[in-house]
């Protein structure tokens, strides 16, 4: 007896969600949102449902086209706290770079 209520229940909430597809109308005695300030038109319901460009933007998948190696900038300086600036002419390849950590170096 339960399972048949369960299972009736659940058939009637399928057929509650199966509406008919119709145009959006204001309710009864309402009518739609007045015309904003700077509109040339009072807008329908369709451009209120309707989202702007920005609300979703475009994916944009740039490639990059061509792998060069970063030029040497004139204005990296080195961090306020000390050390000096790298001897290194602009223009130049830089040196490999490591991940080996190890202890500090005292001078």
């Amino acid at each position: 007896m339960l399972r048949s209520g369960t299972g009736l229940i659940i058939v009637l909430a399928c057929l509650a969600g199966c509406g008919r597809v119709a145009d959006l109308h204001p309710a009864p005695g309402q009518r739609l949102p007045v015309k904003p300030a700077m509109a040339r038109v009072t807008p329908t319901p369709v451009d209120l449902l309707t989202a702007p460009p920005y609300a979703r933007p475009q994916r944009v998948d740039e490639l990059m086209t061509k792998s060069t190696p970063r030029e040497a900038d004139p204005f990296d300086l080195p961090p306020p706290s000390g050390g000096a600036a790298p001897d290194v002419p602009a223009g130049t390849d830089p040196q490999p770079v490591t991940n080996a950590t190890g202890p500090a170096e005292t001078k």
